[in-house]
């Protein structure tokens, strides 16, 4: 049994949650997400509560069950308060800066990367080492930040790159003499 699943998921006010089918779409202050619901999950809205059962015992209806609660929980979360990630650059000359609907970063390429912002993301530079993501979908702000994070990784001996602002970098010791 799914432990997730069972909880039912809390509506905050202002946030609109409409089931039409096989669609399920929340709508907020921060933009609209939809989601497909599969066909062995039923979702219905009970009063300021998202209830999701699954419409058999089987184990992938059990596993789609907590994963179907999972997702209309960050869909709920992302339109009324929003996700952020931060990316900090380290490295001598790296820096970053939003230019028109492009992030621009200097990495140490002999060339600048540029990034075009997707849709529904707001990038951020409030230092030219930091880099703010936000948005609704949770999936894409993290898509983005693993994007961006993969232009130039942190290296383990100096620390160079772009890391997430949570993430440590276990350090190793140079060439001894």
């Amino acid at each position: 049994m799914s432990r997730v699943g069972k909880h039912p998921v809390e509506i905050p006010t202002g946030v609109q949650v409409a089931i039409v089918g096989h669609s399920l779409t929340a709508k907020g202050k921060l933009g609209e997400l939809s989601l497909q619901l599969t066909d062995r999950i039923d979702a219905k809205v009970d009063g300021n509560r998202v209830v999701v059962t699954p419409r058999d015992t089987t184990t992938p209806s059990r596993m789609m069950w907590g994963t179907t609660r999972a997702l209309v929980a960050n869909m709920v979360h992302g339109v009324s308060a929003g996700y952020s990630r931060t990316l900090e650059i380290n490295g001598t000359g790296f820096r970053a800066a939003v230019q028109g609907s492009n992030l621009v970063l200097n990495l140490g390429y002999s060339h600048d990367v540029v990034y075009p912002i997707p849709q529904g993301i707001k990038i951020t530079c409030e230092k030219p080492t930091t880099v703010k993501i936000e948005g609704a979908d949770k999936r894409q702000v993290g898509q983005v930040a693993a994007e961006i994070r993969a232009w130039r990784k942190p290296e383990p001996y100096k620390g160079k790159g772009v890391r997430y602002s949570t993430e440590t970098i276990r350090r190793k010791e140079g060439k001894k003499k």
